[in-house]
Order: structure tokens, then sequence, then C-alpha cells
């Protein structure tokens, strides 16, 4: 029996299954729909597919570095609740996705997903329907970072996964496998997770959200009745304080806030006859402006009842 893109497309919205498997389905089923059906929901992909509508804005950070070659990665990996974020199946998933990163650099989540996942003949993308059909739950790859060994990367994990760190840093030959320079890595990806920095310094703050602050605190200084020439003056001060919140280097650091961030690292380095300087950092935390799932526990007992 003959099939159109038509059908396929109708298997498709019908079961939330991809076009490729859809197609297969057809071809399986000689141009038969309902056997089609029937294939996907024995495949179990039809089942996935209605997971993958569910929303998934719990799970894990990961980070981690190559031991061998340096390189470094940080992924999020989104689960329906927190129980299956704390399930060692899921955490195996994430960490292997993050070796993937590390190992095939791919350009983002679609060339992710094309991956051969370690171990196997799937796909990252295959695996992960595996996983949504063993554990149960919509479970969803977000978002990814990498970091070549042109720097040297140091990944922290806080929480069990809630906050994930990556930091690059760029320093002198004789600090390459320093200790005391591991450390400071480590303290700058605590700091990084406990202070939320926006930028990495102040040549890295967009013009217009500059332009942006330095409108907002005008319009303040204004209507605290200073003058606009005297006001222009207080502003200059007070951006300064808007980078030594935002911007990681200008940040106190908080194991000993009478110096930046910036300066730490220096001292360090010169203590260890070398330099460092930090060059980039990532900081995701997990569901971050991700709508959450509202779970009514009165209503789902009286589903249950009905």
């Amino acid at each position: 029996m003959a099939f159109t893109a038509k059908d396929v497309q109708k298997l498709r919205e019908q079961t939330g299954v991809g076009m490729m498997d859809c197609k297969k389905a057809l071809v399986a089923s000689d141009g038969d729909f309902e056997k089609a059906i029937e294939i996907l929901r024995e495949k179990g992909l039809a089942a996935a597919a209605k997971k993958a509508g569910r929303i998934a804005a719990e799970g894990v950070v990961y980070a981690s570095v190559c031991d061998q070659c340096g390189v470094g990665a940080i992924v999020e990996v989104n689960s329906e609740t927190d129980f299956v974020a704390k399930n060692a199946e899921f955490q195996k998933f994430c960490a292997d996705v993050c070796t993937v990163v590390m190992k095939d650099a791919p350009a983002d989540l679609a060339a992710l997903g094309a991956c051969t996942y370690p171990g196997t003949e799937l796909t990252v993308t295959g695996m992960q329907q595996e996983k949504v059909l063993t554990i149960g739950e919509n479970i969803q790859i977000r978002r990814f970072e990498r970091y070549d060994d042109s720097t040297m990367n140091v990944a922290y994990i806080h929480m069990g996964g809630r906050i994930g760190v990556l930091v690059g840093l760029e320093v002198s030959e004789n600090l390459k496998n320093n200790e005391a320079i591991k450390e400071l890595g480590k303290d700058i990806c605590m700091q990084i997770a406990a202070m939320r920095p926006q930028y990495l310094n102040k040549e890295s703050v967009p013009a217009d959200v500059l332009a942006k602050e330095k409108e907002i605190l005008m319009a303040q200084t204004i209507n605290e009745g200073k003058p606009a020439n005297v006001a222009e003056k207080i502003v200059n001060g007070r951006i300064n304080k808007f980078y030594e919140e935002n911007c990681l280097t200008n940040q106190a650091f908080v194991k000993e806030n009478k110096m930046s961030v910036e300066k730490y690292a220096e001292k360090v380095a010169a203590e260890q006859g070398g330099t460092v300087k930090i060059a980039r950092f990532v900081r995701f935390e997990k569901g971050e402006g991700l709508a959450k799932r509202e779970d009514n526990f009165a209503d789902e007992v009286a589903s249950m009842i009905k």
C-alpha cells in the first residue's frame, strides 16, 4: 500500500514521533496507518514522544575536565522531578553526555544528539529516548559549553548538580600543573557559584547594558536632588559599584574580601613564580529560566480514584 508525505505528517502529528521514524514505520507497514502506529508503540517511540511534551525543569548540571587532554565541558540535563535527578542511571547519562561533548566537540545540540553514545551503537538522542522509557520521565539535554585545551580548565559542581561552573585560566608554562593554581581555579569556581557574576570584566559588559545602567543611575541621582553636573560625577562612581557586583575580576574575593578576584589571582601566581589570567567562565544553574512543574496532590489522587 502506497503512502504520501501527508501520511507521514499525519502520523507524526498523531504520535509525536520524528518524521524519519514515522516514514520508516510506514515503509515497514506497507503504508498501513494503524500498523505503523503499532510499530512505533512497540519500539516505545510513541511513549517517549508523549513524555517529551511534559515539563522538565529539574535535573542536573554536570561539569568535568578530561585528565588526559585537559578539555573541559559543562552540560545541563533536565528531568521532571528532583527524585529522578538523584537517580544513579540518570546521573551516569549526564556524565556520559559531558564526555561526548569533550571528545566529539559538537557544534550545537542537534550535532550532540547525532554523536555516538559511549559504549553503544546508539546516538546520544537514541540513548536519551531509551532513558525516557526506562526511567519514566521526560529527559531533555538543554545546553552545554566546551573549553578546548588552550586554557587550563577547572570544573566545579555545587550541591549535587544544582550549579555547575567551568573556568578557563591562561597560565604561564611553568604553572600548568601547579597544585596551588589548581586550588586557585577551584576557589574562583566557588566564587562564581556563590556570587553569580554576569560578565568576566569591565570590557565584556555590552555597551547597551552599560548605557542603560548609566541612564537608570542618572535618573536616581537627579531624583535625589543632585544637579546634572554633579550627578554625572556621582554616576561614574556608582558605575564602579556595578562593575564590582557584576564583573568577576572586579568582585571582592570571598575568601579574602580586601582584594578583588583579579588581584588575588595575580598574588597567588606571583607567589608561585608565574602568571595567571582568568580568560573565561560559564555558570549553569539547573532549571534557571524554565517554567516549573506544579503538582496538585489532591487532583492527582482524585484522578486515580476516578
